[in-house]
C-alpha cells in the first residue's frame, strides 16, 4: 500500500474527533434515553444472572424482547462507572465513532483515502446514525459489527485467506446476538461478494462460505442452546415470546413476523393496511422517501443509486478479483437487499432502523463519487456524476421544504449550488481541471448541507421513548402535519392527528390521551377499577413526548419523591419492591429506586409472564409489596394483532388486584399494597 499524503491523517483524525463531539456533546441531556434498554442495564450491574440473559430487574422476571450483547457493554459500564446516563450512553457514542473509523479503513483499502473520508463523513452526518448513535437501543452494536464483517470479508476477498471470511461470519453471530436476526441481512452481499471476487477456485470460495456460515452458527448458536435447554424454572421469561422461548423469538416476534406481519404479542402488527403496512406505515418502493423515513436517511439514497449502477459499469470488465467491483457488489448488495426488505416488510417498523442503511449509503457515495471523479474525462462518468449532483441538489430542496420552520434559508441556495456544481463537473468533461475541483468541492458542501443540519439539530435536542425520530418536526410525518415526533406512523387506528407522540382520539372509544391517563380508550388500559393512571413522566426529549405514552407502553413514567421514598422502605424484604404492567412503566419505579420492579406481560404488557396463578403465588409467598396501576398493556384478551393475539394475564392481573386490594393514591400515582391481606372472595 502507498504511503498516504501528508493531508490524510490530519483529515481522518478531524473526522474522528468531529463525529465524538458530535456524539457525546450534551448526551447526559436524553436522560434514560430508552428507560426499557437502561432498566435492564441497571439490573445487569446489580445481578450477574440478569447479565446473562438480558433481564429486565435483578431479580429476573422477565428479559427484554432482543438477544442481550449490546446490554452487555452498557451494563459493564454502569458496574465500572456507576448508573447514570453518561455512563449508559457513552459506550454508544464510541461505537459510532468505531464504526466511523473501521468504515474508512474499509472504503479506503480499495478506493483511497479520499473515498474513505467521504464514506465515513456521509455515514456520520446520517441524521438517524447521530440518533442512534446517542442512545441505548441496540442499533449501535449491530452497526458497527456489521461494518467489521463488509472489512473482514474484504480483506479475504485481497486474500483468499480463510481466517478472514471466517472472521465475517463470527462477526455476523455477534450481530444476531446483539438484534437477532437483523444482522442476517447483510449475509447476501458477504456471500455474494466473495462468491464472486474471492481469489480462490469456485469449489474452495464455496467451502470457506460454508465455514464462514459455520462460524455464524456457532458465535450466535451457542448463547440459543444455553437458553433453551436451561429449564424455564431456572432462568427469566424469554420476554416477547408467548411460549417461553428464545427460538420461537426469533422465528416469531423478532423474524418472520416483521416481514409478514404475523407478530403474536405485538401493539398493532402491520397486518393488511390500505397499502400493506397497517399502523407501521405504507409499505413500497417509496416507503423510504416519505416523511416519516425521507429525513432520516434518504438525503443521498438516490445519488447512491445512480453512482452504484455507473460504477458497477465501469468495472464491469475488469478481472473476476477486482477489488473495486467487490467492493461495489458488497456495499451495493447491502443497500439494496437491506433497503427494499425495509421498504416492503409489513410488521413492526420505525424510522429508526434505517439506521443500518447509513454505513451502505457512505460508503456507496465515497466509492462511487471517488471512482467517476477520477473518469470524469470519459462523458459518460462526467454526465453520471453531475446528474448525482443535481438530483441531490433537487432531494435536498425536497425533503428541507418538508421542515419549512426549519431553516427556510436553507432550501434555495442548496438547490442553486448543486445544480451549478452539477453543470460545473460536466463541463469539466471539456473545461480545466480548476473547474471541476470547484464544482466537486460545492458540490460535497451542498450535498451534505441538509444532512448535516439536520445531524447537529438531532444532536441539540434530548431523546428518549421508545420510538426517538431524528431531525425537525416534518409535515406529514407519523400521523399528519406538525406529527414527525414519535408515536406511529400513520396514527393509531380510528384517530386523529398523532401529535408530539400523544393518542388524539386514537384508539377505539378514546378520547384524547395525555399525561399518560387513559380516558376511555383502549380496552384494558389504564388503572384497574377505573381510577385514573399515574401522571406521564416528563419526557422533554424527541421521540414519543407526554410522558408515560400509552399509557407507559412507550415511554417510562416519572416517579415521585413520595412514591420512591414509600418503594425503598423495607425494599430489601421483598424479592420486588413492585410490580407494574408493561416493562416501560416499571422501568421507570426500577431506575428510580435501583431496586427490583417486575415487569407484567414484558414491554406490551402482552406475554403471559407471569400468569395469574404465579402472581398470586407471589402475592401469598410475600415476594413483591405493592402493584402500581395504570400501566400500558392490555393489548391481550384476545385482540388482533396482525393475525395473532398474546396473552391477556396482564389484565386479569390488574383486576384481580382492583378486587381485591385497596387503592391509594401516592404522589400522582394508583398503588396497591399486597401486603394488606386480600379483602376480596376471589383469591
Amino acid at each position: 500500500m502507498r504511503k498516504d499524503a501528508r493531508w490524510v491523517r490530519p483529515a481522518l483524525l478531524a473526522l474522528l474527533i468531529g463525529t465524538a463531539v458530535l456524539y457525546i456533546w450534551g448526551l447526559g441531556a436524553s436522560g434514560w434515553a430508552n428507560a426499557f434498554y437502561s432498566a435492564a442495564v441497571q439490573a445487569g450491574s446489580a445481578s450477574w444472572k440478569a447479565f446473562f440473559y438480558g433481564s429486565s430487574d435483578a431479580a429476573n422476571s422477565i428479559t427484554v424482547d432482543k438477544t442481550p450483547a449490546s446490554l452487555w457493554i452498557m451494563a459493564l459500564s454502569v458496574r465500572l462507572f456507576g448508573l447514570s446516563s453518561w455512563s449508559i450512553l457513552v459506550p454508544q457514542a464510541l461505537l459510532g465513532v468505531a464504526g466511523t473509523g473501521l468504515l474508512y479503513a474499509t472504503v479506503r483499502r480499495g478506493f483511497g483515502p479520499a473515498a474513505g473520508l467521504i464514506a465515513g463523513t456521509v455515514s456520520a452526518l446520517t441524521p438517524v446514525a447521530v440518533l442512534m448513535f446517542r442512545f441505548n437501543n441496540p442499533d449501535a452494536l449491530l452497526v458497527l459489527l456489521m461494518v467489521a464483517g463488509a472489512y473482514a470479508t474484504l480483506r479475504a476477498v485481497e486474500s483468499g485467506s480463510t481466517r478472514w471470511i471466517v472472521l465475517a461470519g463470527v462477526f455476523v453471530g455477534f450481530g444476531f446476538l446483539t438484534k437477532m436476526l437483523q444482522a442476517l441481512l447483510v449475509v447476501p452481499a458477504y456471500g455474494l461478494a466473495y462468491l464472486v471476487a474471492g481469489p480462490p477456485k469456485l469449489g474452495k470460495r464455496i467451502g470457506q462460505l460454508l465455514l464462514s456460515l459455520g462460524a455464524l452458527i456457532v458465535s450466535a448458536g451457542w448463547y440459543i442452546a444455553i437458553v433453551e435447554l436451561v429449564p424455564a424454572s431456572a432462568r427469566p421469561y424469554i420476554g416477547g415470546s408467548q411460549n417461553n422461548s428464545l427460538l420461537e423469538l426469533t422465528l416469531g416476534y423478532n423474524g418472520l413476523g416483521r416481514l409478514n406481519g404475523e407478530e403474536t404479542g405485538s401493539v398493532g402488527g402491520g397486518g393488511r393496511g390500505g397499502n400493506g403496512g397497517g399502523m407501521w406505515g405504507s409499505t413500497g418502493w417509496g416507503r423510504l422517501f416519505e416523511s416519516a423515513q425521507g429525513g432520516q436517511i434518504s438525503w443521498l439514497l438516490p445519488a447512491a443509486l445512480i453512482v452504484l449502477a455507473a460504477g458497477l459499469v465501469i468495472t464491469a470488465r475488469r478481472a473476476r478479483t477486482d477489488l473495486q467491483r467487490a467492493g461495489l457488489l458488497l456495499w451495493g448488495s447491502w443497500l439494496l437487499v437491506t433497503g427494499l426488505i425495509f421498504s416492503f416488510m409489513q410488521g413492526i417498523f420505525h424510522a429508526y432502523y434505517t439506521v443500518a442503511l447509513a454505513p451502505a449509503v457512505g460508503a456507496v457515495i465515497g466509492m462511487g463519487v471517488t471512482l467517476l471523479w477520477r473518469h470524469r474525462s470519459n462523458l459518460f462518468a462526467a454526465l453520471t456524476l453531475g446528474a448525482a449532483i443535481g438530483v441531490t441538489a433537487w432531494w435536498s430542496y425536497v425533503l428541507l421544504g418538508r421542515s419549512s420552520d426549519f431553516l427556510p434559508w436553507l432550501r434555495t441556495p442548496v438547490l442553486v449550488a448543486g445544480i451549478v456544481a452539477a453543470v460545473a463537473v460536466v463541463a469539466s468533461f471539456r473545461l480545466s481541471r480548476r473547474i471541476a475541483l470547484v464544482g466537486g468541492a460545492v458540490a460535497l458542501v451542498t450535498a451534505l448541507a441538509g444532512p448535516a443540519a439536520y445531524a447537529v439539530q438531532t444532536a441539540s435536542e434530548p431523546h428518549t421513548g421508545s420510538i426517538p425520530s431524528a431531525g425537525p418536526a416534518v409535515s406529514g410525518g407519523f400521523g399528519g402535519p406538525g406529527g414527525g415526533r414519535g408515536g406511529f406512523p400513520g396514527g393509531f387506528p380510528g384517530g386523529g392527528p398523532n401529535q408530539t407522540g400523544q393518542n388524539q382520539g386514537g384508539f377505539p372509544g378514546g378520547g384524547p390521551n395525555q399525561t399518560g391517563q387513559n380516558q376511555g380508550g383502549f380496552p384494558g388500559w389504564g388503572t384497574p377499577g377505573g381510577a385514573p393512571a399515574q401522571g406521564g413522566g416528563q419526557n422533554q426529549g424527541r421521540g414519543n413526548r407526554g410522558g408515560g405514552g400509552m399509557g407507559g407502553l412507550l415511554n417510562a413514567a416519572s416517579v415521585s419523591a413520595e412514591m420512591k421514598a414509600l418503594l425503598e422502605q423495607n425494599a430489601g424484604e421483598y424479592t420486588w419492591v413492585a410490580a407494574a404492567v408493561g416493562s416501560q412503566n416499571a422501568s421507570g419505579y426500577q431506575l428510580a429506586t435501583e431496586e427490583p420492579v417486575m415487569a407484567i406481560g414484558g414491554f406490551n404488557g402482552t406475554d403471559p409472564s407471569p400468569t395469574l396463578a404465579q402472581f398470586k403465588e407471589y402475592v401469598a409467598a410475600g415476594k413483591i409489596h405493592y402493584f402500581i396501576g395504570g400501566g400500558g398493556g392490555g393489548f391481550g384478551g384476545g385482540a388482533g394483532r396482525g393475525g395473532g393475539s398474546g396473552s391477556n394475564d396482564s389484565s386479569q392481573i390488574a383486576s384481580w388486584v382492583a378486587e381485591n386490594f385497596t387503592a391509594q393514591t401516592v404522589g400522582n400515582t394508583t398503588v396497591y399494597d399486597l401486603t394488606t391481606g386480600v379483602t376480596g372472595t376471589t383469591a
